[in-house]
C-alpha cells in the first residue's frame, strides 16, 4: 500500500506535495488550486484553497486505482478537522496503529489531535470517494476580530482537558450538508467573486457540521429516519432533475412514478435534505431562476413567468415578493436603474 506524507498546513504546499506523489496537472484561480490526476495512480481531481481566519478546505473528487494512504502530520499545529463524505466511504486513524473508524456516506466526523501524532487517511482503490476536509487552525492568531473567539470556543468544544487525548467524532447522516457541498462544486464564477462564494459557502458546511455535533448531543439516535443509502441518493438526483426541468409540470406522482419513491419518502427526504416540502423546493427554484432572468435578461416579466414553468402573473408577483421584499415589477426597474448609473 503507498504511502504519501503531508507536513505543511499551506494549501499550496499540499497540493504541491500531492502532485509529486500522485503526478497530474496543477492549477491555480487566485488562491484556490487544482490537481487533475489521470495517470496509473487515479483519475479525478483535488482540490483546495486557504480562506481568512485560518481555515481550509481540501476536497477529494477521486477513483483511485491502488490502496492509498495519506498521512498528515503538521508539527506545532492544533488544527481541528471537519470531514464530509459525499460520496463512498473513507478510513481514518491516529497514527499507523492505532484504532480504525470508518465515515460512510453523509457523515461527518470532526478529529482533532494533542499528541502531534499524525492523522492517516485510507483510500479503498477502485471505489468513487468525493469527501471534504475543512481544517480550522486554533492557535491565536490576534489579527481577526471576533475570530479568536471562534476558535477558544471550538478548543473547549472539541478538546480533552487531558492534552494526552486526541477526540474522534463521527457524526449522524447529514443532508444539508450533501446540498451545500453541491452548491460550492457548481460555482461557475472565477477570480474574486469565486473566492468570495467559496470563502462562504465554506462557512456555512462549517457551521452545519458544528450545528450536527450539538444536534446529535442532545439526540444521540438522530439518523436519517427511514431512509435507506440507496433512497438518500435517489433524494438527490430527484433534487438535480427538479434543478435542470424546473420550467416542467412537475408533480409528485410523476417524481413517484419516475424515481421510484412513495410520496412520504420524498416528502421525508426534501425536508432532510433541503428543509422543504418537494413543493416549497420545486417553487424555491423557480423564484430562484426567475430572478437570474430578471435581473440577466430582457424579458418582461410575462416571458420569465412562463419560461419557469409557471402560468399566473398574479401567483408569480405574490411568491417573488415573499422572498425578496419587492415586486418583480420594482426589481427588474431596480435592474435597470443600476445599469443607467454604472
Amino acid at each position: 500500500m503507498k504511502t504519501t506524507h503531508l507536513k505543511s498546513s499551506s494549501i499550496k504546499a499540499m497540493l504541491e506535495q500531492l502532485q509529486a506523489n500522485f503526478g497530474g496537472n496543477l492549477l491555480k484561480d487566485l488562491k484556490e488550486y487544482t490537481l487533475e490526476i489521470n495517470n496509473e495512480i487515479g483519475k479525478g481531481k483535488i482540490k483546495g484553497m486557504t480562506l481568512k481566519g485560518g481555515i481550509s478546505y481540501l476536497e477529494f473528487d477521486m477513483v483511485f486505482y491502488h490502496n492509498l494512504k495519506l498521512s498528515i502530520n503538521i508539527k506545532d499545529k492544533n488544527p481541528i478537522y471537519f470531514t464530509y463524505c459525499s460520496k463512498g466511504s473513507i478510513t481514518h486513524s491516529f497514527g499507523l496503529n492505532e484504532e480504525k473508524r470508518t465515515l460512510e456516506s453523509y457523515q461527518t466526523g470532526i478529529l482533532t489531535c494533542n499528541k502531534n501524532n499524525e492523522h492517516v487517511l485510507y483510500f479503498t482503490k477502485d471505489k468513487q470517494l468525493k469527501t471534504t476536509l475543512i481544517t480550522v487552525q486554533t492557535a491565536n492568531r490576534g489579527n481577526i476580530p471576533g475570530n479568536d473567539g471562534l476558535k477558544d470556543k471550538l478548543k473547549e468544544t472539541f478538546y480533552s482537558k487531558d492534552s494526552s487525548e486526541n477526540y474522534v467524532y463521527i457524526g449522524s447522516h447529514n443532508l444539508q450538508i450533501a446540498e451545500k457541498i453541491e452548491q460550492l462544486n457548481a460555482i461557475s464564477q472565477r477570480g474574486v467573486v469565486r473566492s468570495l462564494l467559496i470563502q462562504g459557502l465554506v462557512h456555512v458546511i462549517l457551521a452545519l457540521e458544528i450545528q450536527q455535533h450539538a444536534d446529535d448531543l442532545k439526540n444521540p439516535q438522530q439518523d436519517t429516519g427511514s431512509l435507506t443509502k440507496n433512497e438518500i441518493e435517489t433524494i438527490q438526483e430527484v433534487s438535480r432533475y427538479i434543478n435542470k426541468d424546473f420550467d416542467n409540470q412537475i408533480t409528485i406522482n410523476q417524481l413517484y412514478r419516475q424515481f421510484g419513491l412513495s410520496p412520504s419518502k420524498l416528502q421525508e427526504g426534501f425536508k432532510l435534505m433541503h428543509g422543504h416540502t418537494v413543493t416549497e423546493y420545486i417553487r424555491e427554484v423557480r423564484i430562484k431562476k426567475a430572478e437570474e432572468l430578471i435581473k440577466n435578461t430582457d424579458m418582461n416579466i410575462s416571458e420569465v413567468v412562463y419560461s419557469i414553468g409557471l402560468t399566473s402573473r398574479s401567483y408569480f408577483s405574490k411568491i417573488f415578493k415573499e422572498k425578496y421584499n419587492c415586486s418583480p415589477k420594482d426589481y427588474k426597474f431596480a435592474q435597470g436603474s443600476v445599469a443607467i448609473s454604472a
